[in-house]
């Protein structure tokens, strides 16, 4: 990429440098033309020598306006359309990067389970396991199964969005309901290792689909879980505001700085470096969740929270 860059300003600069050295050659040569035209009326001998001058001097400075003018449009395109070609650069780099990434992440986010699930079939062929070891292993193996199954969702989810596929079958849903379901689901599958804390409003009644809904709901509690310290509660509120339903859902996690916070909710995006990060992702969960929101007239944003941490709140219309 360093190379594309270098290689981008050497043309730049060579097409500038080349226009200059063009206009000053014409300039050049239109003030020659100028001096032998007056040398031939000289010699002449005209009688209207003045009038002759004079006409010439203004024909001279026309031609340079000319060559002004026409010098600045070139000048504006050429400018304009570099421009362009360095942000539609920059663009394609960074889609690159993040691609790089998404590589990166999604072979190990596949390798993980698959290596789980092989290993669990392997221990139920080769060992004579009592009934409750055998259920043990049984479960971590649909667990890991479940979590393929949702990076082939996220993956498809993402596909159609951006093919603009994805449809919404609508309906009259309880969101606290919702959201008080997917919490205690959560809290029954971490085994009590995280607190997840609530208030949410009864009846907080949303036009959606309930599973598009359901998935932001729970992009945003393990997005909060993945980026929170150990045993550190996760805060989640409902509330009716006028003719809107305000979800909240706040760590205390180690948050995200201002150049962070502007991308995060782009495809591929996720904080630091692909090949030391710890945390698991795909970096498509908050693309996806962003999109769903959108398509339900809604919108999501990330603040600060106080002393640290972030704050994800999504503001649905309640009609």
């Amino acid at each position: 990429m360093k190379r594309l860059q270098l290689l981008f300003i050497v043309l730049t600069t060579y097409i500038l440098l080349q226009f200059g050295w063009w206009a000053y050659m014409l300039i050049t040569l239109n003030n020659e033309v100028y001096e032998n035209k007056v040398e031939l009326v000289h010699l002449h001998g005209n009688s209207n020598e003045a009038l002759l001058k004079s006409d010439l001097e203004k024909k001279l400075r026309s031609k340079w306006w000319m060559i002004a003018g026409e010098g600045f449009v070139f000048i504006g395109l050429l400018t304009y359309g570099i421009y362009q070609t360095f942000l539609a650069f920059k663009k394609e780099y960074a889609l690159a990067k993040m691609q790089k990434n998404f590589l990166l992440s999604v072979t190990h986010e596949f390798k993980s389970p698959l290596a789980a699930v092989k290993l669990n079939i392997q221990t139920l062929a080769k060992h004579k396991l009592s009934a409750e070891q055998t259920k043990g292993i049984i479960e971590s193996t649909l667990s890991e199964t479940d979590r393929l199954n949702d990076l082939v969702e996220n993956a498809l989810t993402a596909a159609r969005i951006d093919t603009h596929s994805f449809s919404l079958v609508y309906s009259q849903i309880n969101l606290s309901n919702l959201v008080q379901s997917i919490v205690q689901m959560k809290q029954m599958t971490d085994n009590g290792y995280r607190k997840v804390k609530c208030n949410i409003q009864d009846n907080v009644m949303v036009l959606g689909d309930d599973m598009a809904l359901s998935s932001v709901v729970l992009n945003l509690i393990e997005n909060a879980i993945k980026y929170s310290f150990d045993n550190v509660d996760v805060l989640i509120s409902l509330q009716q505001q006028n003719e809107n339903a305000i979800l909240k859902i706040a760590d205390k996690g180690i948050g995200m700085k201002q150049s962070e916070r502007e991308k995060v909710f782009e495809k591929f995006f996720r904080i630091g470096n692909e090949e030391t990060r710890n945390t698991k992702g795909t970096g498509l969960g908050l693309y996806i969740v962003k999109n769903i929101v959108e398509l339900h007239k809604g919108s999501i944003s990330v603040t600060d929270n106080v002393p640290q941490g972030c704050v994800f709140t999504v503001t649905l219309p309640c009609k």
